[in-house]
């Protein structure tokens, strides 16, 4: 082989050399890129789910805070209609003693 094949061989080696160097650095910007891509996509079905699952927590919870709270009032109501009704009662109980009361009053003085 002369040395001007020898050369030759040389600048085509370096040639494939510098072209498997410029193949891998866009191999690897291409892995770098896809890897973000995942990254991203990993973390917005991330957030996706943990966002659903708090707004499904909070419905839950806000379903049970209704019920309480219907319980509580429906418990109030009741109470409230037992004190309208002991009220009611006593009412003619009141009227009576103070009616005799006055009619005490106005006997003592006559």
């Amino acid at each position: 082989m002369s040395r001007t094949d020898i050369l030759s061989e040389i600048k085509k080696a370096e040639a494939d050399a510098d072209a498997k160097v410029k193949q891998a650095e866009a191999d690897k910007k291409s892995a770098i890129a896809e890897a973000r891509r995942d990254s991203v996509k990993k973390i917005q079905d991330a957030e996706a789910q943990m966002r659903s699952s708090s707004e499904s927590a909070i419905a839950e919870t806000k379903e049970k805070l209704a019920a309480q709270r219907e319980a509580a009032l429906s418990e109030g109501r009741k109470n409230a209609d037992a004190i309208t009704a002991n009220a009611d009662a006593r009412i003619e109980e009141v009227k009576d003693f103070l009616n005799k009361e006055f009619e005490r009053t106005l006997n003592v003085t006559s």
